[in-house]
């Protein structure tokens, strides 16, 4: 059982053991790479036997990071680094879980004593993949600071409003965003520290890496709560203001075991490379806390910007056991000639952040031999849904509830709806509310309370069930299209779209219509060797393909080319921009 924090090593030891629980490495054998799991036997014993107690303290550095150090030390774990940073140069890094924690407890001091942090102010941290950016993320857990990470993709404008709606206290950021801080700071009330990572010097800044020179590497780990605040994370905005949402150190400190123990099945021998930028969620989920609560090296490349090539080559070239990408970078690493690449370390990969397509997924297992897992989650939660070792894959589905949550397609009214039925995706918290869920809505009560229906959390997004217990993704509740008595999700029409050769990208939204109520528009991006032909005659044979690959009733009606899709930071096609120029003139 995991067993009070606050108590001796004997405890910590405990709670440490319960928390990273795996099962011995098993040899690798060429025809059942991607079968055999290493941390359970197969969904329905792992969904029955999960049980995680929460203690009434928790500090992931402290009962975690700090552990894995212990064992490190009494030879108890393999040799893999804690950390391995490359950045394409020639310049690499690596650490220990002893040298990750002597660092990072450097930076705390650097947070406590020179920016003067209190337990509980917010620390907005825009860095690039460099090491300062994994440190930043332990020092706050260390110090008991509220960690708000951003995207290096963020305007002037994008980071006066989240100095703004976050209250910062500190910023921490690189030679690149500095003057846009500086730009803003004066509106920032709040704000009274400011740390860059440079090679330079700057006004009013202090420099990190001079000052990591001087700092002591002894500190004491803050006591934290479980239910403390333990960061706060901007979403997409596909709809609206980004909002804050809030995770404590046991919804995600904790949760995050869900992903690490059994969709990603890692073990201390494992090198997991996650591809998200480190603006987002998916960083905590896949680049921190997932790997590290079982030990596995966290393998990260510095990308100034994606290049097919430079990720085939990384997982040519390196240990990598583990790869972790959006649907979008496996769609444009099958269009490459990959014969050349061999990846003889890589056995299990995986994909969330936006639903995979069947013709994606296929390709990548005729080049690679190994098959795609995707997992479905939010922002607020860890993993809701994904398919796991063991399980027979169903190309499109999102598979099956992971062990965090009770999964339900439910209907307006919160009632469970049966196999087959579409209605939005739930997952229970009443009576008991699950630990991997968001403690809410920053600031923002009505936005928090809009998100209950009856007994189930909604998340906004539709789908539903079928027979065997496998899940479907339809759509966000607000991008379906309601047409001539049919409810129309975009995914299954861009799918289709995106399959013919002219489309290079494409959405689709609900437009008006005088007899229908409402129609499907497709916004197309051409490939640029069909940007000269017949438009009117492209748009026709674009039009009959959707019918023939899909139910001829969700074809396009309306076919606009555009030169490119609006999208938020994080690269989510804005639907609901394209959806307003639509209806605007209603």
């Amino acid at each position: 059982m995991l067993a009070c924090v606050t108590m001796k090593m004997l405890h910590h030891a405990k709670c440490f053991q319960r928390l990273t629980i795996f099962g011995s490495v098993r040899a690798l054998h060429k025809d059942n790479r991607r079968a055999t799991p290493q941390n359970f036997s197969n969904y329905e014993s792992m969904k029955q036997d999960f049980r995680l107690e929460i203690p009434e303290y928790f500090n992931f550095a402290k009962d975690v990071l700090d552990q894995w150090t212990n064992m490190e030390k009494a030879g108890k774990k393999p040799s893999n680094p804690a950390f391995w940073w490359i950045n394409g140069k020639g310049e690499e890094v690596r650490w220990s879980f002893e040298e990750l924690g002597s660092l990072s407890r450097k930076f705390a001091n650097i947070l406590s004593e020179a920016c003067s942090l209190q337990r509980g102010d917010r620390v907005i941290l825009i860095l690039p993949r460099v090491p300062e950016w994994w440190l930043a993320n332990v020092a706050c857990l260390r110090t008991g600071t509220v960690l708000i990470p951003g995207t290096t993709q963020l305007t002037q404008k994008d980071i006066l409003y989240r100095l703004q709606s976050s209250k910062a206290n500190c910023i921490i950021t690189n030679d690149v965003l500095a003057p846009a801080v500086d730009a803003i700071a004066p509106k920032c009330e709040n704000l009274h520290s400011k740390l860059i990572v440079s090679e330079n010097s700057r006004e009013g800044w202090g420099n990190l890496k001079e000052m990591m020179k001087c700092a002591s590497d002894s500190h004491t780990c803050v006591k934290t709560k479980h239910n403390e605040i333990m960061a706060m994370f901007f979403t997409s905005g596909t709809s609206g203001y980004p909002k804050m949402t809030a995770h404590t150190h046991s919804s995600f400190g904790l949760g995050l075991s869900v992903n690490g123990r059994f969709w990603l099945d890692l073990t201390p021998s494992d090198v997991m490379w996650n591809t998200s930028d480190t603006g987002w969620a998916k960083s905590a989920w896949s680049s921190v806390f997932s790997p590290w609560i079982q030990g596995a090296c966290v393998f990260a490349h510095h990308l100034p910007r994606f290049e097919p090539t430079s990720v085939l080559q990384t997982l040519s070239k390196y240990p990598i056991t583990v790869f972790c990408s959006a649907a979008t970078v496996y769609r444009m690493l099958v269009q490459n000639d990959m014969a050349s690449y061999k990846f003889k370390s890589l056995k299990h990969c995986v994909s969330a952040g936006e639903p995979i397509t069947p013709d994606v997924t296929e390709k990548w297992r005729n080049k690679t031999g190994l098959d795609i897992y995707e997992g479905y989650g939010q922002t607020e939660t860890v993993l809701i849904c994904g398919n796991f070792k063991g399980m027979k894959i169903k190309p499109g589905s999102m598979g099956k509830p992971s062990p965090a949550f009770d999964v339900k397609i439910v209907d307006v009214n919160g009632n469970v709806l049966p196999p087959g039925q579409e209605g939005d995706i739930g997952i229970q918290v009443l009576p008991n509310r699950p630990f991997g869920l968001f403690a809410h809505y920053a600031d923002d009560p009505a936005k928090t309370a809009s998100t209950l229906r009856g007994n189930f959390y909604i998340t906004g997004d539709r789908g539903y069930m079928d027979e065997d217990g496998y899940f479907w993704f339809v759509a966000r509740s607000d991008d379906i299209i309601l047409s001539s008595g049919y409810r129309i999700g975009p995914f299954e029409v861009e799918n289709a779209l995106n399959e013919h050769p002219s489309v290079a990208e494409s959405a689709v939204v609900s437009s008006p219509d005088p007899i229908r109520g409402e129609v499907v528009k497709a916004f197309i991006v051409l490939n640029p060797d069909y940007k000269s032909h017949d438009q009117e005659q492209l748009i026709k044979e674009i039009q009959e393909h959707v019918k023939k690959t899909t139910a001829p009733y969700k074809y396009p009606r309306k076919v606009e080319f555009i030169q490119e899709l609006p999208k938020t930071i994080s690269g989510k096609t804005k639907r609901n921009e394209l959806r307003k120029k639509e209806w605007k003139t209603i």
